[in-house]
């Protein structure tokens, strides 16, 4: 087999400088070049495809269009950049299509485009060309808003989401985007939240992994409809005044045979070395965060979703195992860099650019960590040594409250640091307090069923453990159904149980949820200084014996402050502007400012 190789000045449209860059690792708008692109050279009309395999022996196109026999669209090896390419004219939008690839020794594997803006739903594999261009968005007046409103000293209270099962229309039956554009914005938005997180979209072939092994990492899933679809519900929410985050996975990938995996016979995209390429606590394979073509790669998707997709931030799964080595892994695959540490050094300075490059082009985006290590100044600038996110998630609030909030009222004296001790670090970094999907799945229990005591009681504990979170300095986040005490724990498959709404403590719950949602947004003493050490002043933390705390919260106005007193044994909390407000009913939250007073009992 002969290899044929292009020289020449533009193919197609795909310049030097464009493959010269993406193999320096800095072609960070590489969707443009990648993938299938619709478009016109010299008077006719087609597809042109590229796709970066430099190990392969030949490379061509095989699809819907050729009976999936690709011996009649070889592609083009363009130069020593390992890209090839292949301009096939009068192919339209929807065409299926794969690269059919032949290794070094000439074994072919038939292999779902990297880059492809589209997918077959499954357990269909092939890509689809598509059209991303032409939508007409709508949502100028929230982007002006978002210029005009920095996220630290503003409220950010998340909704996180599963599209999968937040409703369903029937069994294995998905809402459409375009339904949730109506249903889930507009919840969400009458629910006092002022951001909706999306559990991962980009395609991938399991339900059942939620979205976190992927093999399409540009391509919107399928089942939920179409790209465009999914714009018109960014858009939406939008201009209900509800900001998107997307959980983004940069650290693994599954393995899939149609993915990227071995993706031209050779580890291009996971890495040579099997003790830094496995992840066998979740069955998956790393990124070789080394290689500049999969920075190339990752940096581009991440701003491939702001650009076309208007997704205002991205929360960026994993951090820990991306920079630990050995981050769960069994002895056999230990590792070490070249210091005889276990820190990478190449995801470091991955996620340092990341943010670096995210931050050029979107400067008012949010770029959330998930990170459970104690790595230091993970919210700090890169030019400061940081690793430049501007919030993180704070694993460790959330895993000694769940922890306190499960013990008997009784017991609580006896642990009384739990709910004190975050208040050592709260302003270390610019934190989010999580309470996300992963503590209510795999046996972990809803929240309202970590709750102590009666039915009545687990209510009236929620409440209390709700208001405290909502007084604690930090951003907030909540997983969908604990705002109106889903029972039992997420079950992925189905969708919430929305038929407890038609008993009378799961109503009451959602409504004091909204109401509690909105007293925080109302509140700036609760957001204003949430990353100021200035912000917070303990009353009284060292009440173990009777289990309640006081504290203060400060806002930037001379005066403006909130005062919260969490009794924890009786399950009471009340909060005040000015003075102590009088015995709350249990489970109640009560606010008094000067002149007025109002109260919330659910």
């Amino acid at each position: 087999m002969t290899l044929r190789t292009v020289q020449t000045a533009n193919y197609y449209g795909i310049r030097p400088d464009d493959l010269y860059l993406f193999n320096e690792g800095t072609l960070y708008h590489s969707y443009r070049t990648f993938g299938a692109h619709r478009l016109q050279w010299d008077g006719t009309e087609g597809v042109r495809f590229a796709v970066w395999a430099p190990n392969a022996s030949d490379v061509r196109v095989a699809g819907s269009f050729n009976h999936w026999d690709g011996s009649g669209h070889r592609m083009e090896r363009l130069g020593e950049s390992g890209v090839w390419a292949l301009f096939i004219p009068g192919l339209a939008e929807g065409a299926l299509y794969k690269y059919e690839i032949c290794d070094a020794d000439g074994r072919k594997r038939l292999k779902a485009d990297p880059y492809a803006f589209f997918a077959e739903r499954r357990p269909g594999t092939a890509s689809i060309v598509a059209d991303l261009s032409g939508y007409r968005w709508r949502d100028g007046a929230w982007q002006r808003r978002k210029r005009e409103r920095l996220p630290y000293d503003n409220p950010l209270l998340i909704y996180e989401a599963h599209l999968g099962s937040w409703r369903l229309a029937g069994k294995e039956q998905f809402r459409t985007y375009g339904e949730l554009s109506a249903e889930l914005a507009d919840y969400a938005a009458d629910m006092g939240y002022t951001h909706i997180e999306l559990l991962p979209l980009a395609e991938h072939p399991f339900d059942r992994s939620w979205g976190y092994q992927i093999t399409g990492y540009f391509a919107a899933t399928s089942r939920y409809g179409t790209p465009k679809e999914l714009m018109a519900f960014v858009d939406r929410c939008h201009r209900r005044g509800l900001g998107v985050i997307l959980d983004w996975v940069p650290g693994h990938f599954c393995k899939d045979d149609h993915g990227l995996r071995l993706f031209d016979g050779t580890p291009i995209y996971e890495g040579p070395d099997p003790r830094l390429a496995e992840k066998p606590e979740w069955g998956t394979l790393a990124f070789d965060f080394g290689r500049t073509e999969v920075m190339s790669f990752l940096i581009s998707n991440a701003i491939f979703w702001m650009d076309l997709y208007h997704i205002d931030g991205l929360r960026v799964d994993a951090v820990a195992s991306m920079i630990d080595l050995n981050f769960g892994k069994p002895p056999e695959l230990a590792a070490h860099n070249a210091h005889g540490g276990t820190e990478n050094p190449e995801a470091l300075r991955f996620l340092r650019k990341l943010n670096e490059i995210v931050f050029h082009y979107h400067p008012h985006a949010l770029m959330i960590a998930e990170d459970s290590s104690a790595w230091p100044a993970v919210t700090s600038p890169t030019y400061w040594g940081g690793l430049g996110f501007n919030f993180k998630w704070n694993m460790g609030w959330m895993n000694d409250m769940l922890r306190y909030m499960a013990l008997d009222p009784d017991e609580r004296k006896h642990h009384h640091h739990l709910i004190t001790f975050s208040l050592l670090y709260a302003f270390s970094e610019n934190f989010v307090l999580p309470l996300s999907h992963d503590e209510v799945v795999h046996g972990k229990r809803s929240l309202l069923h970590k709750m102590p005591g009666s039915y009545e009681e687990k209510f009236a504990q929620l409440r209390l453990f709700f208001g405290y979170w909502m007084t604690h300095p930090g951003k907030k986040l909540l997983f969908m159904g604990s705002e109106f005490g889903q029972f039992d724990e997420w079950k992925d498959t189905e969708a919430l149980d929305w038929f407890l709404l038609d008993y009378e403590l799961h109503a009451k719950m959602k409504l004091y949820s909204r109401k509690l949602n909105r007293l925080y947004k109302e509140r700036p003493a609760l957001w204003e200084k949430d990353t100021d050490p200035g912000g917070f002043e303990w009353i009284d933390a060292h009440n173990a014996g009777q289990s309640v705390i006081s504290f203060v919260r400060r806002g930037n106005r001379h005066g403006d402050c909130v005062v919260a007193v969490c009794n924890f044994p009786v399950r009471r909390i009340g909060i005040t502007g000015s003075a102590f407000p009088p015995p709350a009913a249990t489970g109640s939250l009560s606010i008094a400012t000067t002149g007025a007073s109002a109260a919330l009992r659910p």
